[in-house]
């Protein structure tokens, strides 16, 4: 069961970044992102979000490959369950949402994407928030219209290069569909 907790926590972790994209190295070692076949990244989360925080936490802590995990690890788990937990009822579902979504991306998309965040990370604050309007903007499009939007004179004066390689990437990834009226989470 723990390896399905530190897969849904980990992607958790993932997903609240970079709208689909994941967050730098807080991926554990290969073997341990391995899933049990038929079980979803979110089904842990999912089974116990209605229970209370310290429910949870207790059932995260009960569990015997939780506590094989080294201290470090295991205070991350905690800590990204404590996150989830203080989120809106909506965001939780967000969250939860684009654990899905990660969850069926092929090993080569998820390495794209930690890529695609690696790049976020190096533009400024202001910039990130223009990109992640940006990909949200292009959520709601069809893969041929995102490219032309990409390509298109309105995005070459808005966007430099470097950020429009960053669009043109996250347009190539399955995005997680836009939640109505969804807002961005500040850059944290």
């Amino acid at each position: 069961m723990t390896a399905r907790v530190e897969a849904a926590i980990l992607v958790l972790a993932l997903a609240s970044g970079v709208p689909s994209m994941a967050q730098k190295n807080q991926h554990p070692p290969k073997k341990q992102q391995q899933q049990q076949p038929g079980h979803h990244a979110g089904e842990w989360l999912r089974q116990h979000q209605n229970l209370p925080p310290e429910q949870q936490r207790k059932a995260l802590e009960n569990d015997p490959q939780f506590r094989n995990l080294p201290p470090q690890r295991q205070q991350q788990l905690r800590n990204q369950l404590q996150r989830f937990n203080s989120a809106s009822p909506e965001k939780q579902k967000q969250m939860l949402n684009r654990m899905e979504t990660w969850e069926h991306l092929t090993p080569e998309q998820k390495q794209q994407a930690r890529q695609l965040h690696e790049q976020m990370q190096q533009l400024p604050p202001e910039r990130r928030q223009a990109v992640r309007n940006a990909v949200q903007a292009l959520r709601g499009m069809p893969p041929e219209a995102r490219q032309r939007e990409i390509d298109s004179e309105s995005y070459k004066k808005q966007f430099s290069p470097q950020e429009r390689d960053v669009l043109n990437g996250a347009s190539k990834l399955p995005l997680a569909p836009a939640e109505p009226n969804e807002p961005e989470p500040p850059e944290e």
